[in-house]
């Protein structure tokens, strides 16, 4: 039961980094998140007794990692744009 858990988990991986080719970077922040919460609660959950439970719970906190993390690298591009601006306009 185990080895089947692991292969699954080695499945989802790969599939998840060769598919973000055509994707926004949001997406790709959210599903790299998703995946290594998913990755990281089942191990943790295989150790306590449901890795399936504790994939579940994983995949949604680094969903929710993922949308912070992609939030916080917005508001840096627009902080950065927005004084290139106005960096520009001085010259």
């Amino acid at each position: 039961m185990k080895k089947i858990v692991q292969f699954c988990i080695l499945v989802v991986l790969f599939i998840s980094i060769t598919g973000c080719a055509g994707m926004s970077d949001t997406n790709q922040r959210l599903l790299t998140g998703s995946a290594g919460g998913a990755a990281g609660g089942a191990a943790i959950g295989a150790i306590a007794g449901s890795a399936g439970m504790g994939a579940a719970i994983g995949a949604g906190a680094g969903l929710l990692g993922g949308f912070l993390a992609d939030q916080h690298k917005k508001s840096e591009d627009r902080a950065y744009q927005k004084g290139y601006q106005a960096g520009q306009q001085k010259r």
